[in-house]
């Protein structure tokens, strides 16, 4: 046992939360600081300051010889106030064998044993390079150089020009930079630039030691670029040559291999090439005139994003500087539109999903500052020069100084950011490696708040002081993040400090917002006045605008919240709802920037806003059952008033279609779900309506089409007809009163459209028939595609014994013969007719959802027609849904499974597309929109990002062209 571990025996347990030694270290101590920024540790201190880690503990140590007999030993008194003393301890003594005159400088000097205990507190790695070279301790032994930071021309000439001198040089200047840190003396902005410029000084000596043989030139990028390192970051590097290109690429492999080739002295950095264009898959090397034709032409968004923290770091600074000439103004130069930013922030958003626990990358974490600065510079630094830099909390600065963002927000995001990078920079000091996430295990984590200078009071742990600042300040750069977007288009908007026009309009733009009178209108009327909804409109407006721009038609958005929020009860729901759940507040913006249909129900039923925060409503699809006992409690009041039980009725399918419209379009629907939950509703409203109606005998209501495969769409007609078993007359007046009372247009619309031309006759025909009357019919006047019609024929309110009579005739109707070659003809010639003749003037038939090649009308022929086929010896395939019969085929090996799923695919794009047309614009139309915007909207809405209009008609065409090969082949025979 070593003498420190002999004397850590003899003396009382330590007390590492009592006061520091500020008072004891004299002239050479710092002075003491607050601590970790917006932290409050008790006894107050900064993370890794002296004051936190050399505390005194208890009583002295004792007194060994001589050398022990002075008053104060501070070696001892930097170890009591340890993060861990126990470890801290064996590493002192690892450090000290052998070496009495480092033991002596240790007790003697509070700045060295304050630092020395820091270093092996916070990192295993340097601790061990100080065991193998004292020498990594000697800044300690002057301290007012050591308060000094160092400048990037004295790295430059310091760095070594031998590979093995290079990696011991880094790593001892590394020790100093963190020592530095560890005893306060370096802020983070100053730690993340002497890292910076260290990587520069290695890039600059490899570079030498490469020996190009042209003029070459490295372009830091990343944090390197932002002088913004980590003490285990990737240095991100870019190279650029004139000259031979093999020669270029051979030289910049050289210096890859001298900065990341490891030896017995480790590595000189991790040095990432990466970030070029291309990738790992593009050159190592390029000119100027080949950087500058890719980003103009080829490059991703995010990758001239990325260009904004490039900087020179080494080589050929005239070449360099060509470079920057020739890309810079690809950067600023072009306007942010929507596309882009919506591209990059849907990148952010798959990172954040992917990595949600992530002290980086995690909601609220490091990114999302760096995040919201950069799209600030990019939207506005076009027309501002002075918001550019490359380095985060300069620019944030520069933004704030700039109007652009509120000093107060600056203020705390910048605290947060200086927080969070220092977490960041105890994490990965541990081990040298890049670490993101905080440990899993308490006693890991409790170890971590010690080392960033929490320690245990009274009121409550280091552990729990730390999670709670940690907490808070994720909390507060998520809820600043997104509304920094902002807050510069809601000044101008407001008059308070005007944007030109142009400016103006180039950033509503970027953000989706076209209408820009609109969008001041609606910004205008909901945060003008005095009273306590218009204030906290105020309040909101920066998040709503937040989340109306990511949807897929911002103006419609902004427009409908307007509307939704006219008038006091209307204006106190939305902002009740948004108040108590920002959840609910993110979904209405979503719904009013999809959906007319969603926007007009939500102004006639605020009071459904409740429902946007209720996950587990939201979950659980309305049953047929629950929507007619439902129907029932709502009309019982109204039953003598038909007036009034019309105007409820109306109402009740209305707010069920909102309920239906957004579970789907926030995702809660499952594939299919929509039709099943449309026709549900359907058939309560009908029993409902039939109820009401009151016939005195058995009648039957029965569902074709749509409604009959229980795949109604948002925009479906009801396609009926009706079966009695009573007098003709009164069934006839039954029926037609069923038909106006769902029908009939009031105030408050139709409660649906109703079609009844599929009867027999059609128009010249009763309303409603016997059993009787339809057997009669079917045998002697039926036509083939009457037939095929009734593939789909299904009762769906009404008597229950009727309605089974029913369903057996219509078996015995369509499926009681085999389908004649004949018969076949006649079904493809009037298909053919139907494509023909149907497709409207104003409809596009390249992109026809219902009647294009290989789309709905495609699917359902060909299943019919199987169907026809193969159902008199099958009853299995006998379904009224198509996408059932479609499985019931495949099942029965009548059609090949992967020809089935060519037709589902196409069916359920198609049907989607076109259900979701209707959702956006409140008006019937068949095929894909041909206005460019129209179709964005569309294209966004089924979750295209990248290009979304080309996207859209691309993924319609491959869908359909894919089941019009089947349709070819299975429908029509051919080969």
């Amino acid at each position: 046992m070593g003498p420190l571990l002999e004397r850590a025996d003899r003396r009382d347990a330590p007390n590492p939360g009592t006061a520091g030694l500020s008072s004891q270290v004299s002239d050479d101590a710092p002075s003491e600081r607050t601590g970790p920024r917006g932290a409050r540790p008790s006894p107050p201190r900064p993370g890794p300051a002296v004051t936190e880690l050399a505390g005194s503990g208890g009583r002295r140590g004792r007194s060994r010889g001589e050398e022990g007999a002075r008053a104060s030993d501070h070696l001892e008194e930097a170890l009591a106030a340890a993060a861990d003393v126990g470890s801290a301890r064996v590493a002192i003594e690892r450090l000290v064998e052998g070496r009495p005159e480092l033991e002596s400088e240790l007790r003697a000097s509070p700045i060295a044993a304050t630092g020395a205990v820091a270093l092996v507190d916070a990192s295993r790695s340097l601790t061990e390079a100080a065991v193998r070279d004292p020498a990594v301790l000697a800044p300690l032994r002057d301290p007012d150089a050591l308060r000094r930071e160092t400048a990037p021309e004295a790295y430059r000439r310091g760095a070594p020009l031998d590979v093995e001198g290079l990696r011991h040089w880094k790593q001892a200047e590394l020790a100093r930079i963190a020592l530095r840190d560890l005893l306060g003396f370096a802020d983070l902005d100053a730690v993340g630039r002497e890292l910076a410029a260290l990587a520069d000084a290695c890039l600059g000596a490899a570079l030498a030691l490469a020996e190009p043989t042209g003029p070459l030139a490295v372009v830091g990028m990343g944090k390197l670029g932002g002088r913004e390192l980590n003490y285990a970051s990737d240095v991100d590097v870019l190279f650029l040559h004139e000259g031979d290109q093999y020669e270029a690429v051979a030289a910049a492999r050289r210096l890859l291999t001298v900065m990341t080739e490891p030896t017995a002295g480790g590595i000189v950095f991790r040095t990432d090439a990466d970030l070029r264009p291309e990738g790992r898959s593009g050159a190592l090397s390029r000119t100027v005139p080949a950087y500058a034709g890719y980003y103009e032409s080829w490059a991703g968004h995010w990758e001239r994003q990325a260009l904004i923290k490039s900087r020179f770091v080494a080589g050929d600074g005239d070449l360099a500087n060509a470079f920057f000439d020739a890309v810079l103004p690809l950067v600023w130069d072009g306007a942010l539109d929507h596309d882009a930013l919506r591209e990059i922030r849907a990148m952010k958003a798959r990172s954040e999903a992917l990595r949600a626990k992530e002290l980086k990358r995690g909601p609220g974490g490091i990114r999302d500052v760096e995040f919201a600065v950069q799209l600030l510079q990019l939207s506005l630094g076009r027309h501002d020069p002075a918001i550019r830099s490359g380095t985060t909390l300069e620019a944030l600065s520069q933004l704030a100084r700039g109007g652009y963002v509120d000093g107060a927000d600056a203020e705390h995001l910048a605290t947060a950011y200086r927080y969070l990078r220092t977490v960041e920079h105890r994490l990965q000091l541990r081990e040298e490696q890049q670490v993101y996430v905080l440990p899993e295990h308490e006693v890991a984590r409790t170890r971590l708040a010690r080392v960033l200078g929490y320690r245990d009071t009274a009121e409550a742990t280091a552990l729990e002081q730390f999670e709670a600042t940690h907490r808070r300040h994720q909390a507060s750069v998520r809820s600043i993040h997104e509304r920094l977007f902002f807050r510069p288009l809601l000044d101008s908007l407001a008059g308070s400090r005007p944007l030109d026009p142009e400016s103006l309009g180039e950033q509503l733009a970027a953000f989706g917002f076209r209408d820009r009178d609109a969008t001041r209108a609606a910004v205008t009327e909901l945060t003008t006045g005095m009273s306590r909804t218009a204030t906290q409109f105020r309040q909101l407006f920066p998040l709503l605008l937040a989340w109306l721009s990511a949807t897929p038609n911002p103006d419609l958005g902004v427009l409908q919240l307007r509307t939704v929020a006219d008038g006091p009860v209307r204006a106190s729901a939305v902002v009740g709802a948004l108040r108590d759940s920002p959840v609910a507040g993110e979904r209405l913006c979503l719904l009013l920037g999809s959906s007319k249909v969603v926007g007009r129900a939500l102004r006639r039923h605020p009071d459904a806003l409740a429902d946007l925060a209720d996950d587990e409503a939201l979950a659980r699809p309305a049953t047929r059952e629950a929507l007619v006992a439902e129907s029932g409690e709502a009309l019982a009041w109204r039953a003598a008033d038909p007036a009034a039980r019309s105007t409820g009725l109306r109402r009740f399918v209305r707010r069920h279609e909102l309920r239906v419209a957004s579970r789907d379009l926030l995702g809660f629907t499952e594939p299919g779900g929509v039709g099943a939950e449309l026709t549900a509703l359907a058939e309560a409203t009908l029993e409902r309506a039939l109820a009401s109606v009151g016939p005195p005998f058995p009648f039957v209501v029965v569902g074709l089409g749509k409604l009959g495969g229980g795949e109604l769409g948002y925009a479906s007609d009801l396609d009926i007809f009706f079966v009695h078993d009573g007098h003709p007359l009164e069934a006839e007046r039954v029926a037609e009163a069923l038909v106006h009372d769902l029908g009939d247009q009031t105030s408050e619309g139709r409660a649906y459209d109703i079609d009844t031309r599929l009867r027999p006759e059609g128009r010249s025909g009763a309303l409603a028939l016997t059993l009787g009357g339809f057997r009669s019919y079917w045998s002697g006047r039926a036509q083939i595609w009457e037939r095929q019609a009734m593939l789909r024929a299904r009762p769906v309110a009404g008597d229950d014994g009727l309605g089974a009579s029913f369903a057996a005739l219509r078996a015995e109707v369509v499926h009681g013969s085999t389908l004649e070659d004949a018969a076949v003809r006649e079904i493809r010639r009037i298909k053919v007719r139907v494509e023909r003749e149907r497709v409207k003037p104003a409809d596009d038939p390249t992109f026809h959802l219902k009647l294009g090649p290989g789309a709905l009308a495609d699917v359902e022929w060909t299943v019919q027609l199987l169907q026809l086929r193969h159902g008199h010896e099958d009853p299995g395939v006998r379904s009224p849904s198509t996408m059932a019969a479609l499985t019931a085929l495949t099942e029965g090996g009548y059609l090949a499974p992967e020809d089935a799923e060519h037709l589902r695919a196409s069916y359920r794009f198609c049907e989607r597309a076109r259900d979701y047309r209707y959702l956006h614009t409140a008006t019937s139309a068949d095929s894909l929109p041909s206005r460019p915007e129209d179709a964005v909207h569309l294209a966004r809405m089924l979750g295209f990002v990248d290009k979304p209009e080309s996207s859209l008609r691309e993924a319609y065409l491959r869908v359909t062209r894919r089941s019009r090969r089947v349709v070819e082949r299975v429908f029509y025979g051919e080969a």
